[in-house]
């Protein structure tokens, strides 16, 4: 029996797919480098810049213009092969891939086949549960970026439907460096969150190396998440499918989730997947077809005849390598020991993307504990009702800084604080501007909360009494009446103290 594999099927549960299939997948990921200029060319490298204005002939594919290596690109491809403990080639060289596209300008991307110039490497995954999982890659070679199609009219913003397509080529011929995994296989039910924190994983090198801004929502960093299932783990692999660009680590999730319950369902009812490309869907959490997966021969892959193979000298690999930061594994553990965090509160920050924002914030000034209780508490809770990530929060780890500096100097009790935040996350400016606008301040007069306090007991006659009587308990009472009058902007501590003082009562 023939089951289409382009029309609506039903899925299967996550759960009963991995139970009866055995998932394996593999990652394609690309960075673009952070040189100043493109791969090939002198043309700058400048995001969101007017369209078509950071070209140059070569990077526009005219007849005549001849590439040139940049070399920065090349040292950064180096750093990040070292971090992933790959071997560093002796000489590599670039190769012509061919294939017909408006964002190809030369018709031919300038990659790397047969020769990459790293190779054999891993990466060790830290999951959430603080199990290790060993990624095996394959090879990172380089390579240059496309151009940008934008498909104008129509429903999806795909060129189906489109009315009419534009081409912007500033990104075409931007230095990327493609990281390929082996087949990772054994990951079972949590192959998704595998996948995920491998990413993770990638971009935070990334960052620690300074070869990348590693931003995922502007594409600095892409993922093509390749996907099959077999029967068990003995079996022979199944046929892959390919998402291309998936830009989030809740997308890379996300998408292996959705693509081990399509493909269960095509194989349980008799079906076949078809080796092909799939668009992600954010907005759904689903994958849609787009063509047929070529294999490598398709490309007619060919050495590129006008630049020269690249032999980094042993000398230069090993300055290199001298020279390469703290990795983020080292960090982590560094800052959980000054930080003083539990195993499963250093998971939770890493887990949450927490890292690099509660690191900023005690540098401006704050403690670990009160950063992270903001990072962890409000703005998590802030971030879930979102679906974004703790970076993307228009606040900044000085504005953090800024607004426990607040609590610390009594200036703010922690109510007025989350309201303050929440001012802050509504753009109404700094924490100092948000308690000047919103008249947020601590009350610390005295003289106001003793007017507040004689409001609170002649309320409550029958409770000044009892205070006297020796249940201190009831000071409570008291305390919350004054809060109510003052709009919780009193010292409640302070407060307390008055009353006991003014009954003639020791605390």
């Amino acid at each position: 029996m023939s089951i289409s594999t382009h029309g609506p099927i039903d899925l299967i549960d996550y759960d009963e797919a991995v139970a009866r299939f055995d998932p394996v997948f593999g990652i394609e990921v690309h960075v673009e480098l952070g040189t100043k200029t493109k791969m090939f060319d002198s043309a700058p490298q400048v995001f969101g810049a007017e369209p078509n204005t950071a070209v140059s002939p070569t990077s526009l594919g005219l007849p005549g213009a001849l590439p040139v290596v940049n070399g920065t690109a090349v040292e950064y491809a180096i750093r990040i092969g070292l971090a992933l403990n790959c071997t560093i080639a002796e000489t590599c060289r670039f190769a012509r891939k061919n294939y017909f596209y408006p964002d190809v300008p030369k018709n031919f991307q300038t990659s790397q086949f047969d020769e990459p110039i790293a190779f054999d490497g891993y990466l060790d995954v830290e999951l959430e549960d603080g199990t290790i999982f060993r990624v095996e890659i394959e090879r990172a070679h380089m390579e240059e970026d496309a151009g940008k199609n934008t498909h104008v009219g129509g429903a999806t913003g795909r060129i189906q439907g489109a009315e009419y397509s534009l081409v912007d080529y500033n990104r075409a011929g931007i230095p990327l460096v493609e990281i390929v995994t082996r087949p990772i296989e054994g990951g079972g039910a949590r192959t998704p969150e595998i996948a995920r924190a491998y990413v993770r994983s990638l971009r935070d090198i990334f960052r620690a190396l300074e070869v990348s801004e590693a931003r995922m929502e502007r594409g600095n960093v892409r993922a093509d998440v390749n996907l099959s299932l077999r029967a068990t783990p003995e079996s022979p692999l199944g046929t892959r499918s390919e998402t291309k660009n998936v830009n989030s680590f809740r997308s890379v999730e996300r998408a292996i989730r959705f693509e081990v319950s399509r493909q269960a369902a095509l194989l349980a009812a008799g079906g076949v997947v078809v080796q092909e490309t799939r668009h992600w869907h954010e907005d759904t959490g689903t994958t849609t077809a787009g063509r047929i997966k070529s294999d490598a021969d398709d490309y007619r892959y060919f050495p590129e005849p006008d630049l020269l193979p690249i032999a980094p000298s042993r000398e230069w690999v090993e300055e290199i390598r001298a020279g390469l930061p703290e990795m983020p594994v080292a960090r982590r553990n560094r800052l959980q020991g000054d930080w003083a965090f539990a195993d499963a509160e250093m998971r939770d920050v890493v887990n949450a993307g927490a890292l690099d924002l509660i690191e900023a914030t005690v540098a401006a000034g704050a403690s670990p504990a009160s950063a992270r209780k903001w990072w962890m508490g409000e703005l998590a809770r802030v971030v879930k009702t979102t679906d974004g990530e703790l970076e993307d929060l228009p606040i900044t780890p000085v504005q953090v800084a800024d607004l426990q500096g607040l609590v610390d100097s009594g200036a703010l009790n922690d109510k007025l604080a989350k309201q303050v935040l929440e001012g802050v996350l509504a753009g109404e400016g700094s924490p100092q501007e948000v308690v000047t606008a919103r008249g947020l301040g601590v009350v610390s007069d005295d003289g106001a909360l003793l007017a507040a306090i004689d409001e609170a007991l002649a309320a409550q006659p029958d409770v000044a009494e009892k205070i006297r009587g020796g249940k201190i308990a009831a000071v409570g009472s008291v305390v919350g009446g004054v809060m109510k009058a003052t709009r919780g902007q009193a010292d409640a501590g302070r407060v307390r103290a008055l009353i006991l003082e003014k009954l003639g009562v020791e605390g």
